[in-house]
């Protein structure tokens, strides 16, 4: 097994383990004892949001939590390709978070799948969340798209899940896995090789293989998303950013768009040369943009 670093970084902080709804989340904070600015992970757990895009909304005041969802990183983790637990529970963990960081409505983003646990997080329990940021996601599970939205590129896909899957206990591996599926999607395979590199060594069981594919977005299938939650988008009533890259072949930038449109007073940012991951060189856009919502 190969265990040689990627590139040189910084320490991760340390992880705080918070008990909610009879599970732990791994949670990693940034900043003061401010109003909360909870951060839902993606598919590539609490990682999938930049360190930079932390630290920066962190230096203007806010306290930014990002943690693990359930089967990933530093939170529970019990079968990821059978799990126990639906959308709605995932929703839930959010609130309770937010109550357990100080009560306060927190602003809520999540990136990606964790984009639609956002998105029902907020229609269920609105008094529990100030503003909110959805990053790269659609307006509905994973599975068949509704035929007004753009589904996964027809070129991309193919190419993306032909490549050969790694040996999941070689961390070097695992990093060159991600920095391919990184080349294939249009996003930085050197920020993604050193993200899957940090990724493994968080991963409580790096020999069980759906462990780590689960912590790069590989399963997600079996996770029940109903019912429907697309027809309730006017429903939202607090401030919100939707945030997409004009290249995303994963989720089209359609997606993003149609999100926009159907939560009322909701703000567009496009991110011209970003495909399905933050890049570096927009974090600091990005951050201003959630930081305008308040």
């Amino acid at each position: 097994m190969t265990n040689s670093p990627t590139q040189p970084r910084k320490p991760d902080r340390p992880t705080t383990a918070v008990d909610v709804n009879q599970v732990v989340l791994g949670t990693e904070s940034f900043g003061d004892d401010a109003a909360p600015l909870v951060l839902l992970a993606g598919g590539t757990t609490m990682l999938s949001w930049p360190d930079a895009l932390c630290e920066r909304l962190a230096s203007v005041g806010r306290r930014v939590v990002r943690y693990d969802l359930r089967d990933s990183g530093g939170s529970t983790t019990a079968d990821p390709e059978a799990p126990a637990y639906t959308l709605r529970d995932l929703a839930a963990d959010a609130v309770a978070l937010v109550a357990a960081l100080d009560g306060r409505p927190a602003h809520l983003a999540g990136i990606g799948v964790g984009g639609m646990v956002a998105q029902t997080a907020v229609l269920d329990h609105p008094g529990a969340f100030s503003a909110l940021t959805l990053v790269g996601t659609r307006a509905v599970a994973p599975g068949p798209c509704d035929g007004d939205l753009p589904d996964h590129d027809p070129a991309t896909m193919p190419r993306l899940f032909s490549l050969p899957m790694p040996d999941w206990a070689d961390r070097e591996a695992v990093a060159e896995f991600g920095a391919a599926r990184a080349e294939v999607l249009g996003d930085d395979p050197v920020a993604a090789r050193a993200a899957a590199a940090r990724i493994w060594d968080r991963t409580p069981d790096t020999t069980a293989p759906t462990q780590m594919a689960n912590q790069l977005g590989m399963v997600f299938a079996a996770l029940d998303c109903t019912p429907r939650w697309r027809e309730r988008l006017p429903e939202i009533a607090v401030p919100t950013l939707v945030v997409h890259g004009r290249r995303d072949p994963f989720f089209p930038v359609g997606n993003g768009e149609a999100i926009a449109r159907e939560i009322p007073g909701a703000r567009l940012l496009v991110l011209e040369e970003a495909a399905t991951a933050i890049p570096e060189d927009a974090t600091a856009t990005v951050a201003d943009a959630m930081l305008s919502l308040g």
